[in-house]
């Protein structure tokens, strides 16, 4: 079981790291590809499923790292 739980916490670890670069500070994941254009402060799209993503990724590391030490 604790394998299980090392193993859940390296591969969480590693997406949220990655969810987290892809994230543009203050401009949006929109501007990193040349729309520079467009101001928006709401997140939309491919955006939005980031921002939740980071969340739901950081959830289960917690998670999973809680557990590692319960067990």
């Amino acid at each position: 079981m604790k394998d299980f739980l090392l193993i859940t916490q390296i591969v969480t670890a590693l997406v949220v790291i990655f969810l987290v670069t892809i994230q543009t500070k203050g401009t949006g994941l929109g501007r990193s590809f040349g729309q520079s254009g467009s101001i928006s402060f709401k997140r939309r799209g491919i955006e939005k499923l980031i921002f939740k993503s980071t969340f739901l990724f950081s959830g289960l590391f917690l998670l999973a790292s809680i557990l590692r030490i319960l067990i």
